[in-house]
């Protein structure tokens, strides 16, 4: 029997839609799940893919059946699984060959497997993968952390699976250990924080403009021909018109607001703090998800407080409709340039060198975030490397200077009448409150450090010396 070119651990939903795409696109894949049912029902529907399918009931069975160095993608439930299943295959596997995770790892979790492996053990790679069950049949983006060698076995395989933008592959080394995989959290972080301000612009219209979905639905569908276009808004508008047939009314209208969360989007938010990068677009929408949990708690608060009489306080002209617009890509600006800014401070901290310009490229197609500027972000760190300037933060390239400066008068317009309406937009106001703090030339953090050394002798620089002073606060 012809050997397989890599092995998969996991058949749910994205492990088999992986495994299908790898074997559509001309490799031969081993497949174990460790529930037998699920692995006889993968294979008998895979139909003219078999010929390239190996089914194995045995890890074993599955690592007689890789070409070596035999690389084993891992499509499990992150944490203690991995940890579980890795120690299994790792006695069938041989040093050279390679354990891949591409479920949705903490990134210290992937240091800590590899320095966990000795001498003659296989290596690990973490690879973070964003497209969801869609992006892994059809084409995801990856990025992959771990060894230059680990990298080039299994390269052409992701090459030929990853989604493509004009032909060029979205997937790339992002580089050793846990960068791979700290890099998809903060995907997920800006994903977060892109689809609240979308909610929240939503909201905006639902309640304080009072139009139904299939007005918003149009909105939406509109700006995904401008600016704005992107696969989140693509989407929002397609399930703003989708119609429940049941009840006969939209089907957001229908769902419970009370928002889900795995936990990345809270990795991402706790990484910025420890790295000292504001990233409060990312925390804001971590917090709105819980908010919007408690639903007990809003009821009884609703109770007690009331709510704010919303519908129709804003006209919905087309004045305030470009307002919303304008603003909306102000506040995702904010939001990708914040996480570009936690990924350069990591990318010091772990000495990884992460490609900043490679990564907004492999995020062009397949991922959730997918969006048209992209483009401009990934050219605007490739001209400042080709010119060894690194860029700080996005507010300060070029491409984005002049878009920021106009559409964020219009964030600043449309945050104030959804406060006025009483409408909650937390990750829409973090994004006006972050540009205006960045612009500052002199904030108000000088009087924090005043009370700081009045109450805990911490000291504080001055602006017309050097060193450090006291205040003079034993003398009041």
């Amino acid at each position: 029997m012809q050997l397989a070119d890599i092995g998969m651990i996991g058949l749910g939903v994205m492990g088999s839609n992986l495994a299908l795409n790898i074997a559509e696109k001309g490799y031969r894949i081993a497949v174990y799940d460790r529930e037998p049912p699920v692995l006889e029902k993968f294979y008998a529907s895979s139909g003219a893919l078999q010929e390239r399918i190996i089914p194995c009931e045995t890890m074993e069975q599955l690592s007689r059946n890789i070409i070596r160095p035999r690389p084993v993608i891992m499509l499990i439930k992150a944490g203690a699984p991995v940890d579980a299943e890795m120690q299994k295959l790792k006695a069938f596997l041989d040093k050279g060959d390679i354990i891949i995770d591409s479920g949705n790892s903490d990134y210290r979790d992937t240091v800590r497997r590899l320095n966990a492996l000795g001498e003659n053990d296989p290596t690990f790679v973490g690879m973070g993968i964003s497209g969801g069950a869609e992006g892994a049949r059809n084409g995801p983006s990856m990025m992959v952390g771990g060894t230059v060698e680990a990298y080039r076995r299994i390269k052409p395989i992701l090459d030929a699976i990853a989604a493509r933008y004009k032909g060029e592959p979205c997937s790339a080394l992002m580089g050793p250990d846990g960068a791979g995989h700290f890099v998809k959290t903060i995907h997920n972080g800006i994903e977060y924080a892109d689809m609240q301000m979308i909610a929240e612009v939503y909201g905006i219209l639902r309640d304080a403009c009072g139009l139904p979905a299939a007005e918003i639905a149009s909105v939406f569908e509109k700006w995904n021909q401008g600016p704005l276009n992107s696969y989140l808004i693509e989407i929002t508008a397609k399930v703003l018109q989708a119609i429940d047939p049941e009840t006969g009314r939209p089907v957001p209208d229908i769902i419970l607001d009370a928002a889900g969360q795995k936990g990345t989007g809270r990795w991402a938010a706790i990484e910025s703090q420890i790295l000292g990068v504001p990233a409060t677009g990312i925390e804001a929408a971590v917090a709105a998800r819980s908010i919007s949990s408690a639903i007990e708690e809003r009821r009884q608060l609703a109770a007690i407080y009331g709510e704010p009489v919303r519908a129709g306080y804003v006209k919905a002209d087309q004045a305030f409709i470009e307002a919303l617009e304008q603003g909306l890509l102000a506040a995702k600006i904010a939001a990708y340039a914040q996480g570009f800014a936690v990924m350069a401070a990591a990318s010091k901290e772990h000495q990884w060198n992460l490609p900043l310009a490679t990564i907004a490229r492999i995020w062009r197609a397949g991922c959730i975030i997918r969006s048209q500027f992209l483009d401009e972000i990934g050219e605007a760190f490739a001209s400042h490397t080709a010119q060894e300037q690194a860029v700080e933060n996005l507010l300060l390239a070029p491409a984005f200077t002049a878009q920021m400066a106009r559409a964020s008068q219009s964030l600043r317009h449309i945050v104030a009448e959804a406060v006025a309406a009483g409408v909650p937009v937390p990750a829409l106001s973090s994004a006006i409150a972050y540009f205006d703090a960045l612009r500052q030339k002199r904030g108000s953090a000088n009087l924090i450090q005043a009370q700081r050394d009045f109450f805990g002798a911490h000291g504080f620089r001055r602006i017309d010396k050097t060193g450090d002073f006291h205040g003079p606060w034993g003398g009041l």
